[in-house]
């Protein structure tokens, strides 16, 4: 039922937001050079890595780290990087993650390749056996400010409760913060 409910908002997303993601990617590529999309290594369901689609926000040759562990991490973002991390834009072209499987709409945020600590706590607690999310419980609960430990334990309360009505409320959440762009540090 998940991946069915996954699979048909994501097609119906992807068919409304064409046009606008062809003028965010046209803007982007304006403003900075190199290529709309960047593809990120990110650890998905049962630790395996999979290529996750972003718009890009941070000039090619920035480290591949969380942003929080970059050392002037405003010097690497693009100039419409900014507007498109406060308004989520930059998540877009992760619909195609959604279609293909790699990703739900609600579940734990894909960890980067190179997060073992929070890949590590996430297998220990069984939260590896969940499909990443384009949203999740501990992003509508601090997002960026979450230290992992509690990140983790957002992600193993989403695993004990998870449900269809759970993720609708998790949606719903999620459009409500970013609408009003609560949470985004970087």
């Amino acid at each position: 039922m998940k991946r069915f409910f996954d699979f048909s908002l994501a097609l119906i997303a992807a068919i409304i937001l064409l046009i606008p993601m062809m003028i965010i990617a046209i803007i982007v590529r304006c403003t900075s050079p190199g290529p709309a999309v960047y593809w990120s290594d990110r650890v998905g369901k049962r630790n395996r890595i999979f290529r996750m689609p972003k718009f890009r926000t941070m000039y090619v040759d920035t480290p591949a780290v969380a942003t929080h562990l970059l050392q002037d991490s405003r010097s690497h973002i693009t100039p419409v990087g900014a507007f498109l991390r406060k308004t989520s834009l930059d998540e877009l072209p992760q619909v195609w993650s959604i279609l293909t499987g790699e990703m739900s709409f609600v579940g734990p945020r894909p960890a980067l390749f190179n997060q073992d600590d929070l890949v590590a706590l996430r297998t220990e607690k069984g939260v590896d056996a969940l499909r990443p999310g384009l949203t999740g419980w501990a992003q509508i609960n601090g997002r960026d400010d979450l230290p992992i430990v509690t990140k983790v334990e957002f992600d193993v309360e989403y695993l004990q409760k998870r449900s269809f009505a759970f993720d609708l409320l998790i949606l719903a959440r999620t459009f409500i913060k970013v609408v009003h762009r609560e949470g985004v540090a970087h």
